[in-house]
């Protein structure tokens, strides 16, 4: 009996729900309807918000994420609305508040991608780069291919993809080699002590003016930059235009090489870095003492030791331990001779 009465009990049950679902399924018709209609709409919205950012270069991208903004919060109000149908006590406000008293443990356990989301936002807002430029940040450098609210992705030279979040590009430093039409370019050459200074400028600067690439406006110019240890360094500049990484190394390639063969041919010499070691006589005795060595340092009116090569000090060494070793061999033999 009490089996019979279950199984009468849930068949009451379901077919209460069957009738519920019967006398609601209008309602949950007109609902369906209702949440298909806002979400055409949405799509309608997103395509409407592109198409009018497209005419701007700018705002392409900024398009794109305003129209997903504006496809999602679409289809949001559209399920607020269609569960009101389906169920008349639901109200909107209470799901608010619920997602309120919940949005505090939904913002720490996904703040990394709030932060993401909210930097891309205000990169695509201000624009410090746009997609196609040339940015270089940290160890990375490339091209930019896509801004998204999570990441933006870069192209580097040797063809890899980096994905680099957005929290890192806008709380740290980003160089834009594209950010204006020319850049400045430069490069250090040594020539020697000896060397005319004005007559090695003279020819560097007409090879980088005779040179198609580098730009007449502004002009480049050298400048004598430091006296070195083993040369005297000048530093070459120069503006290009475009400011892209492949005109950046074709310009080099072409200066660097061009006044390389100049000064070589009007006998400019382009010095390595090169060492003098100076030698001296040091012992205990003279020690300190300034004037019976020589170590690169004026000594006054006294007379200090004459400097010595590598091969002079080496045959004096030689000579010294030579009589060392004939007072030895000397003493050896008196002492031999004694024994006999």
């Amino acid at each position: 009996m009490n089996i019979q009465a279950a199984i009468t009990a849930a068949w009451d049950k379901i077919g209460g729900l069957v009738e519920s679902f019967i006398v609601m399924l209008p309602n949950i018709l007109l609902a369906l309807i209702v949440f298909i209609l806002f979400f055409f709409a949405a799509r309608w919205l997103k395509l409407l918000v592109k198409r009018i950012t497209r005419r701007h270069r700018q705002a392409r991208n900024l398009g794109m994420v305003l129209g997903r903004l504006a496809q999602g919060t679409m289809i949001l109000i559209g399920l607020f609305v269609a569960l009101s149908i389906v169920v008349p006590t639901f109200r909107a406000g209470d799901l608010v508040q619920l997602l309120g008293i919940s949005g505090v443990a939904i913002g720490f356990a996904f703040r990394d991608i709030l932060q993401n989301f909210l930097s891309g936002i205000l990169i695509l807002l201000t624009e410090p780069f746009q997609i196609d430029d040339q940015i270089v940040f940290k160890n990375f450098e490339g091209t930019v291919e896509n801004i998204q609210t999570r990441a933006t992705t870069i192209k580097t030279y040797d063809g890899r993809r980096i994905v680099i979040p957005n929290s890192e590009l806008f709380t740290n430093s980003v160089t834009v080699n594209t950010a204006y039409d020319s850049r400045r370019m430069e490069y250090d050459f040594g020539i020697g002590y000896g060397d005319d200074v004005e007559e090695a400028k003279r020819l560097m600067l007409e090879t980088i003016s005779s040179i198609d690439e580098i730009l007449k406006d502004p002009s480049p110019d050298v400048l004598l930059l430091e006296l070195a240890e083993s040369s005297v360094n000048i530093r070459a500049r120069w503006w290009i235009k475009p400011p892209r990484r492949i005109d950046d190394l074709t310009s080099r390639d072409k200066v660097i090489s061009a006044i390389k063969q100049k000064l070589l041919e009007n006998g400019i010499d382009l010095p390595y870095p090169t060492q003098q070691i100076l030698f001296h006589d040091q012992t205990e005795e003279t020690d300190g003492d300034r004037h019976r060595q020589r170590e690169g340092w004026p000594s006054g009116n006294k007379t200090v030791p004459k400097p010595r090569n590598i091969s002079g000090s080496l045959q004096h060494l030689a000579e010294i331990r030579a009589a060392k070793n004939g007072n030895g061999n000397g003493s050896q033999n008196r002492t031999a001779g004694d024994d006999k």
